[in-house]
């Protein structure tokens, strides 16, 4: 499955040592990063609007593995949609935005206990929200950059999701407002021109979700995606205490190379290379040390800063990947910037990637990607 369609040694040792890192730090100038340098993966079980099962469901002896493996974050992306009780047949209107089906979201309330079981700090996502979706093809009754009514809805449901983990410490729970801001001219087209939410759009409604999730927890960690997409960090909310999350996409002829939802025609475009020429650019390590530089930079004045998002397209040749993805690792290791990839099982992921240039480890019915897990526990 592409992404489109989709839509589209260490763990923590214990939760008071995390909560105690996170409060301790608080955001405050030390020179270096202030959150915890978690890696692991995105959880796509709730990433589609529809309450139909996903076909490769995370168990409980996925969480073993990735604990086994050194691994100690999952980002749990989801469509709001998923848990509302309403008529699929028909467009979301304002009114429905309220209507919480309480079995859908135990349902998600029993992945994160999951997850717990086994030390993985959880960060809950809303990949679609009340008025936005980097994703095209949905409707909404109206746009969370520009309207307050959208606004009201995005506080209710972090408010809501707060309230449910008010006794969970910020070593165990965070809550990324938004996945990857942006000011798209037209919603219903992918490859429609966007650029960056106004930083006053995003401070207020940055401070608004914040407000309504620390009215539940004054101590609950809250993290917003880079604008522009997840690109760029946003100066208008580093005194609001929010960390913030970059992206390991850059540049994205290697990350989505053939993607469709990425690319208008994806049978002519140039071979990927790490290092090298591709098109008119020369690929190369600095480049990546420049596209990170601002991040960095954020991680000096005390804001922390997680990339919760990395990976590659299961088109590009696996060799330019790795290459790719080593000098990536390496910038945010160095920097002490923890990572998570998309996914765990799937295109972009570690298990049945689909890809047809590596040779799979058999790993208890899947197919392991032993090259990359290797490169990841390194990191």
């Amino acid at each position: 499955m592409n992404r489109r369609k989709f839509i589209a040694a260490g763990s923590l040792a214990t939760a008071g040592f995390a909560l105690a890192h996170v409060k301790a730090s608080a955001f405050l100038p030390q020179g270096g990063n202030t959150l915890p340098k978690w890696k692991g993966f995105n959880l796509l079980d709730f990433f589609s609007p529809s309450p139909t099962p996903t076909k490769q469901p995370t168990t409980e002896e996925h969480f073993k593995w990735m604990q086994d493996w050194g691994f100690d974050f999952v980002r749990i992306p989801i469509a709001y949609p998923y848990y509302l009780d309403i008529d699929r047949a028909k467009d979301i209107v304002p009114s429905d935005v309220y209507k919480i089906n309480t079995a859908a979201t135990d349902r998600i309330e029993a992945l994160v206990a999951n997850a717990h079981k086994y030390n993985l700090h959880v960060s809950l996502n809303l990949h679609r929200a009340p008025g936005y979706c980097i994703n095209s093809g949905f409707h909404e009754p109206y746009n969370l950059w520009k309207d307050e009514e959208a606004q009201k809805a995005f506080y209710y449901h972090w408010g809501m999701w707060a309230k449910k983990y008010k006794n969970t410490s910020a070593g165990k729970i965070s809550f990324d407002l938004v996945n990857e801001p942006s000011m798209r001219e037209d919603m219903n087209d992918q490859h429609s021109k966007s650029g960056p939410v106004p930083g006053d759009v995003y401070r207020k409604v940055a401070k608004g979700a914040a407000d309504a999730i620390r009215s539940e927890n004054a101590s609950h960690l809250v993290i917003a995606d880079g604008n522009n997409v997840g690109n760029t960090p946003i100066p208008e909310i580093t005194d609001l205490k929010i960390a913030q999350s970059c992206r390991g996409y850059y540049p994205g002829a290697i990350s989505h190379y053939k993607a469709p939802w990425a690319n208008k025609d994806v049978n002519n475009l140039p071979d990927p290379k790490w290092p090298g020429q591709v098109g008119d650019k020369y690929f190369s390590r600095p480049m990546l040390e420049e596209y990170y530089k601002p991040w960095v930079e954020l991680t000096k004045q005390g804001v922390g800063v997680h990339c919760g998002e990395c990976g590659c397209w299961n088109k590009t040749p696996h060799d330019v990947f790795i290459a790719w993805f080593t000098d990536v690792l390496d910038i945010l290791s160095a920097n002490k910037i923890g990572f998570a990839t998309w996914n765990f099982i799937g295109d972009f992921g570690l298990l049945d990637s689909g890809r047809t240039d590596v040779a799979y480890e058999d790993w208890h019915g899947h197919k392991l990607d032993r090259k990359l897990l290797d490169l990841m526990r390194r990191y």
